[in-house]
């Protein structure tokens, strides 16, 4: 059973686990931000256009309530999410692509000797491992 335990808090200490609790603490907060925009801004907004507020479409069947309206304001919020996502993804992206362009490979400071095949200096004239005399370069 210590084991299990000790098994679990290793689990749960990698980073991969508090990224991702990270990411559903703050996925939670933004949801409650767009759930606003839609709710409060968008849906009103619109209901200027069509003179009424999404959320007041109601069906009535045999007395019962079907609110398409808060289905709709749903889509709204579903589709501004995954395009403020798409978004921030998208520059997630392009702010990598900048970092890769700027490292550039190193220039090579070693070399192998023709004889040993060691990892030597690229200025060294004989081989620190086969005392081998190497060619200079021109």
């Amino acid at each position: 059973m210590k084991k299990f335990f000790s098994d679990f808090k290793a689990f749960l200490s990698r980073g991969n686990v508090m990224d991702l609790a990270v990411a559903v603490i703050v996925g939670g907060a933004f949801q409650a931000i767009v759930k606003s925009l839609t709710d409060d801004i968008i849906s009103p907004f619109i209901g200027l256009f069509a003179k009424m507020d999404f959320s007041d479409l109601v069906w009535t069947v045999n007395e019962v309530e079907i609110r398409y309206g808060a289905f709709i304001t749903a889509v709204i919020n579903f589709v501004l999410m995954s395009f403020i996502i798409f978004l921030l993804i998208k520059a997630i992206s392009a702010v990598h692509s900048i970092n890769k362009k700027e490292e550039v490979a190193a220039a090579p400071t070693t070399k192998a000797c023709p004889f040993c095949c060691s990892e030597i200096a690229l200025a060294a004239t004989r081989c620190p491992h086969c005392t081998s005399v190497l060619e200079e370069k021109e």
